[in-house]
């Protein structure tokens, strides 16, 4: 373990003020790129190496990859012994463990399942359909988002049938009966032995409301608390950690009241801005040096964010090089604008011999990256967008989990749903919903219908019962093995047993293949999980790692714990909710525009526009070398062709941080719009302009070398001719593809064959 100063050693004097206080509330402000996550590592680090019970630390996250990034450099500074005794985590991960621990005090079996989105989703269609009501007034998603912006605020079921702003609300909306769905919907989920994500929080302020005894049992155990990005935190959330903390109220939180951008979520701004409200003796700390980006980056930020009334004021500031202005590119249309950011990132990939990977074009809402798509598709520059189907959401791997699931827990009817005649073994759907029918009826898990389904005479062919019978011994001899076979062994027997593995191994289409390839990499993970967990472990008999401790690991992964399988260098596309957390050398800001960024959906009221500006500080401090912000003059919506005009928020960055476009010329190249015959309106964009960096320690930007200052006419280059390029040398021309603007080159240099775009690569032509 590494002594106190030695731990302290490297931090700046605000952030060792906020690793040294340990004793009482304490606010960390951390401005974008400050260096909080360091803080929080040191702090703990620093109370180890005080002496403090490491199993005595509650430290709370948002991402499971952000606690293991922070126990892996804890470990490095105190050891892993002591790293590995500390309760860190996401709220949801460290509160269903805690009550697994108390789940008999709630009534629930401590296996219980936790229901993911689709999970929910099926469940409340089930739910909708049972009592006839329109599924296309009562969607899932939307009664789903109802209920979780309840359980966020702790309105019980109970409690919202009796609220009448509520029932109002339902009724003026069309949707009387929403408080009779959350009713029903909670109580399927007492009888799948199940909770989904908002139960974990709600559930938790439950027992320790109805349970004093078990509220102080874990005020006494955690000695120190700690939260990160506690902007982000909802009501939940906020009173959960107000409970804890009650005893001996040292609480440290930390974040930034300029990077709250989660309302839609149930995030509560106000839980940061009123933090000293709840603790008067509270000590706070700035951490305003930005250790991330340029000068430029930094003031322009200010710039905007400074325009926001709520907020904690400070001053960001940096000692890195001022570094380049923010260039504004300006394009007629939003399929130009995919196009110039796709040969912008080119050209900026080939100058400054930067990866790929340092490359992020940001959105305001998922729908814009198809033009950024199809543009970056035609330069074959690979990337990977952010945000799609998880991998443990696809079917197939979904399918097999449920496996997993219904053999930890029998209640769950999710799952029993999922894999009772999959892979098919003749049991018909009509049967299955009799037994489902019966479980309402007589208040009985679908499990316990189930085994009973002789006896109770629900007219169902004798063939079928004896199938159900064969299902239900097989899961009972799964589950008569989970504590005595590890996740991999009992995995492979599951797959194996039930014909998993064969149906998905049998299908040799693309299809077929693709999946098989997910139950794969499934089975991977787990071996994985029971290597990793054993890893170090000298003893004789390691301690098992079984299937159920797999899926509590797996049950609150987030998108962002993932692994991507090909870890090739990409382009990132994202929304910048998404980019939250991320850096990245160039940053590319699309889409600025009125009523798309801002969203026209967020004009209503100061607080809405307030967090779209967060939202664009956000986008600007992700970057830490150069920004690009974009904007069309026209944009594609619904079909119609609209005028767009620049977003308010670049006029808030002081002139002398942009880099504005040259003044827009008509050309004669005209498209259709509509059926209407539109004059195109194009311009000299920055993207027709070389940046060539020669010394890339001087901060100052080289003057732009025009594109029509190149030695040959791009025109002239054809296959088989000898050309000569300013870094790669000689080469020989093997194939030319594309027309006009896209036109590109294959070219066999010494160092192997180069794809350029012709009239970015001002090739000399030799012979």
């Amino acid at each position: 373990m590494k002594a106190l100063e030695d731990i302290l050693s490297g931090l700046n004097e605000k952030q060792r003020q906020a690793v040294e206080r340990t004793e009482g509330p304490v606010m960390v402000v951390a401005g974008a790129g400050s260096g909080k996550t360091r803080v929080l590592t040191f702090r703990i680090a620093y109370l180890l190496s005080k002496g403090v019970d490491p199993f005595g630390i509650l430290s709370l996250t948002f991402t499971n990859k952000a606690a293991r990034e922070m126990k892996d450099r804890i470990a490095q500074l105190v050891g892993q012994g002591s790293a590995r005794s500390l309760w860190m985590g996401t709220f949801h991960s460290i509160f269903a463990r805690i009550l697994r621990f108390e789940s008999s005090y709630l009534g629930f079996p401590p296996n219980f399942t936790i229901y993911d989105t689709d999970d929910s989703k099926s469940l409340m269609k089930s739910i909708v359909k049972a009592h006839n009501l329109d599924p296309k007034v009562y969607m899932e998603s939307m009664i789903l988002s109802r209920i979780s912006n309840a359980k966020n605020n702790l309105i019980s079921y109970e409690a919202y049938q009796q609220n009448a702003e509520l029932i109002n609300q339902d009724k003026s909306g069309g949707r009387p009966e929403i408080g009779f769905l959350y009713e029903w919907y909670q109580k399927k989920l007492f009888q799948s032995a199940a909770m989904d994500f908002d139960d974990l929080l709600f559930n938790i302020n439950v027992l320790f409301r109805d349970y004093p005894e078990i509220l102080l049992k874990y005020q006494k155990k955690f000695e120190y608390i700690m939260v990160d990005e506690y902007q982000d935190t909802n009501f939940s959330q906020y009173y959960i950690v107000k409970k804890l903390a009650a005893n001996n109220e040292n609480v440290c939180v930390v974040g930034d009241d300029a990077q709250s951008i989660y309302s839609f979520r149930g995030a509560n701004i106000e839980n940061i801005l009123n933090f000293k409200k709840d603790y008067p003796d509270l000590f706070t700390v700035k951490l305003e040096q930005n250790y991330r980006s340029t000068q430029t980056i930094v003031k322009a930020a200010n710039d905007v964010i400074h325009q926001n009334k709520g907020q904690i004021f400070k001053e960001v500031w940096t000692q890195n090089p001022e570094g380049e202005k923010i260039r504004l590119l300006r394009t007629s249309s939003d399929k130009e604008e995919g196009s110039m950011v796709s040969h912008q990132i080119f050209q900026d990939h080939m100058n400054e011999k930067a990866h790929l990977d340092s490359f992020a074009v940001l959105y305001r809402t998922n729908a814009q990256s198809r033009s950024i798509e199809e543009g970056l598709r035609r330069l074959n520059l690979p990337y990977r967008i952010f945000g799609g189907i998880s991998f443990y959401k696809r079917k197939e791997v979904k399918d097999f989990l449920a496996y997993f699931r219904l053999t930890i827990n029998h209640a769950d009817e999710e799952s029993l749903k999922r894999v009772i005649n999959f892979p098919p073994r003749g049991i018909g759907k009509t049967s299955f919903e009799k037994v489902i029918i019966a479980g309402s009826k007589l208040g009985l898990p679908v499990w316990e219908v189930l085994k009973q389904c002789e006896s109770l005479n629900l007219g169902i062919s004798a063939a079928t019962v004896a199938k159900f019978q064969e299902f239900i011994i097989m899961i009972e001899s799964f589950r008569a093995r989970l504590s005595t076979v590890n996740a991999y062994d009992m995995a492979q027997e599951i797959g194996k047993s039930s014909g998993v593995f064969s149906v998905f191994y049998q299908d040799k289409t693309p299809e077929g293949v693709s999946k098989f390839e997910n139950i794969e990499e499934l089975m991977n993970g787990l071996k994985e999980f029971v290597e990793a967990e054993n890893a170090g472990n000298q003893s004789e008999n390691p301690a098992i790692k079984t299937l159920d401790q797999y899926m509590q690991d797996i049950a609150l992964l987030t998108d962002a714990d993932e692994k991507e399988k090909d870890t090739r260098p990409k382009v990132s596309l994202m929304t910048i909710h998404q980019a939250k957390g991320l850096e990245f050398p160039f940053v590319y800001i699309v889409g600025v525009e009125e009523n798309l960024f801002p969203s026209m959906m967020s004009l209503h009221s100061r607080s809405e526009l307030e967090e779209e500006r967060r939202l664009f500080y956000v986008a600007l401090t992700r970057a830490e070398k150069r920004v690009y912000i974009s904007y069309a003059e026209t944009r594609f919506k619904w079909g119609k062709l609209d005028m767009c005009e620049p977003s308010r928020f670049i006029d808030e960055i002081d002139e002398k941080y942009l880099d504005r476009p040259v003044k827009p010329r008509r050309t004669e190249p005209t498209y259709m719009g509509g059926g209407i015959r539109i004059k195109a309106r194009t311009m000299e964009p920055p993207a027709k302009t070389v940046y060539r960096n020669v010394n890339s320690s001087d901060s100052t930007p080289e003057k732009p070398i025009a594109q029509n200052g190149s030695t040959d006419n791009p025109d002239l280059i054809t296959e088989g001719m000898k050309v000569k390029h300013q870094r790669f040398g000689v080469g020989l021309v093997l194939q030319i593809e594309g027309q006009g603007q896209n036109k590109k080159a294959t070219v066999k240099f010494a160092d192997g064959e180069k794809q350029l775009i012709l009239k970015f690569a001002r090739l000399q032509i030799i012979s």
